[in-house]
């Protein structure tokens, strides 16, 4: 399937525009970047268990932090959460 339209009302003169779809959503470098950093944050969420002490609840509170940031922008800022009735 392709992404590519062409609207031709005028006979000779066609003119050609792009459908926004998931495979031309993102280029490849900020795909690359945006998943490096956010599993960066799920790595350091999983590293700041290392530093959970019953008498310290600091590094479970700084866990479910960055837990929760890695899976809330890529899924509510940087998602199709928006895009519903698009199909």
């Amino acid at each position: 399937m392709s992404s590519k339209i062409t609207a031709s009302s005028q006979g000779s003169s066609a003119q050609e525009g792009t459908i926004q779809t998931p495979q031309n959503e993102n280029k490849l470098g900020t795909s690359i970047f945006l998943f490096v950093v956010m599993i960066a944050l799920f790595l350091g969420a999983v590293y700041s268990l290392s530093f959970l002490t019953l008498d310290n609840p600091w590094p479970m509170a700084v866990c479910l932090g960055l837990f929760a940031l890695a899976f809330w922008i890529p899924q509510s800022i940087l998602g199709r959460s928006d895009s519903a009735g698009e199909h």
